[in-house]
């Protein structure tokens, strides 16, 4: 689905000779973890014709702006640091700027119109062509907002990624269209990457090193590349050095009925597969489901939920939760808070509904007025924070493994993952980042736990 646009050519502004020799990007990234992967994948191009990473932009021959069209005030984010970024420097240069996401590939023309000082303006499904952009940017901006028949994946240069977690796209695009969202517009249809290259892909990660890979997907559950998602995850098991398993997101339609059974057994099943579920819902209530085109009631969703605790006792559950849907009344609001209350999430997402172009949910009636958008959801999370609190409450006295990820704020301290994808604080002297450490889970907070050392031995999760 190519998109031609004819618009004046923009030269870029003259910068100075740099005083390094090497070049240097930056790359910013927003919204959500398939955002995080391509910003990522953006740097592994980049570092492979030779450029440096900097982490910071004031520094940086090229600063990629990598945007996410779901987040609230996603173009206005953009202007802003665009904004920022177009003011000379003190030797009068500024680095070359680079629109790219899913903002860039929706508002690709209005990008070029409003802001001139961008050079180079690429949609999610074209980033592996930056080193060529950029390239042909030097005469004037450039534009690629196609969506091409060949995987980017195909083009894409060796990982150079060295931690403990890292994430593996699985599945792009999306064949479900919600009434409120672009991804079908922005990332494509539904596409799955082959499980021969995946198994591959992995095995090199955790060569590297890697101990945890999450699978990730706008519809990950809905993943057919030759494996259904339960056997990617069956497959991955099996290699040796890799500790930890995760998937999102999921979509609740994907789960239901026997579609669902097998990708549920292998909760009970795969030890590796962590006991953690990231399930949107969106709403409480039927009704605005319906509107939202989500294929799913609550009924049904809370029926998912009942096999997964069947199979899995112990797992956790997080969602997403959009308030101030059109036409959503208080009742409707009403039914979202109660089954929070109902499922007792670990944790979860909230916004305010914002209209996107384009999407049916923005010509829909009854829109719902912003002053009640804002009262909703804060008594929206203030209901997810009283669950979290909850939840990490009941995880006091277990035993389980935690992986190290990051430095603590003391001296001492490190930060890891539990199972159940809590962020634990842990001193341990001798331990290092990538360590899977055994430890008891003393106190909560709404937003971590904090962890000792096992002092006898016992099976942990």
């Amino acid at each position: 689905m190519a998109e031609v646009i004819h618009l004046e050519i923009a030269a870029p502004v003259s910068s100075a000779p740099p005083k390094h020799v090497q070049q240097r990007f930056h790359v910013k990234s927003f919204g959500c973890q398939m955002n995080v992967y391509d910003s990522e994948r953006m740097g592994d191009v980049l570092t492979a014709q030779g450029m440096a990473a900097t982490d910071s932009p004031d520094d940086a021959d090229v600063v990629v702006l990598n945007t996410c069209h779901i987040r609230e005030r996603a173009s206005e984010k953009l202007y802003s640091d665009i904004g920022r970024l177009r003011q000379p420097r003190r030797d009068g240069s500024r680095p070359t700027i680079v629109a790219a996401g899913c903002v860039a590939q929706a508002e690709g023309a209005e990008i070029a119109v409003r802001a001139p000082a961008v050079d180079v303006i690429v949609g999610p499904l074209a980033y592996h062509r930056l080193p060529q952009l950029l390239q042909e940017a030097r005469g004037g901006r450039v534009i690629d907002i196609d969506m091409p028949a060949v995987p980017k994946f195909d083009a894409l240069p060796a990982r150079r990624i060295a931690q403990a977690s890292a994430f593996l796209t699985v599945q792009e695009g999306c064949d479900k269209f919600c009434t409120f969202c672009v991804v079908p517009y922005t990332r494509g249809p539904e596409t799955s990457r082959p499980a021969a290259d995946l198994i591959a892909e992995a095995a090199a990660l955790v060569a590297r090193g890697v101990r945890e890979i999450t699978l990730l997907g706008q519809n990950v559950n809905a993943y057919a590349g030759g494996l259904s998602l339960s056997g990617l995850i069956r497959e991955l098991a099996q290699i040796d050095g890799l500790a930890r398993i995760r998937y999102t997101t999921s979509h609740p339609r994907d789960m239901e009925g026997a579609g669902g059974d097998d990708l549920i057994a292998a909760h009970a099943e795969v030890a590796k597969l962590m006991p953690y579920l990231h399930l949107p819902v969106q709403s409480g209530s039927s009704r605005i489901l319906k509107a939202m085109n989500r294929a799913h009631t609550r009924d049904s969703y809370l029926a998912t939920l009942a096999r997964l605790r069947a199979a899995r006792t112990d797992i956790a559950l997080s969602g997403d939760f959009i308030v101030g849907f059109p036409g959503e009344t208080e009742a409707d609001f009403q039914q979202t808070l109660s089954i929070v209350h109902e499922v007792g999430y670990a944790a979860a997402y909230s916004f305010k509904y914002s209209v996107r172009p384009g999407t049916p949910a923005a010509t829909m009636a009854d829109q719902v007025p912003e002053t009640v958008k804002d009262e909703r959801l804060a008594r929206l999370q203030a209901a997810i924070n009283e669950a979290s609190l909850a939840f990490n409450h009941t995880t006091i006295g277990r035993r389980c493994t935690v992986l190290l990820e990051r430095p603590g704020r003391k001296p001492g301290q490190l930060i890891g993952k539990t199972p159940w994808l809590q962020s634990a604080v842990v001193s341990l002297p001798g331990a290092v980042i990538g360590d899977l450490v055994e430890v008891e889970i003393v106190s909560a907070m709404p937003n971590s736990v904090e962890a000792v050392p096992c002092a006898t031995t016992q099976s942990p999760v």
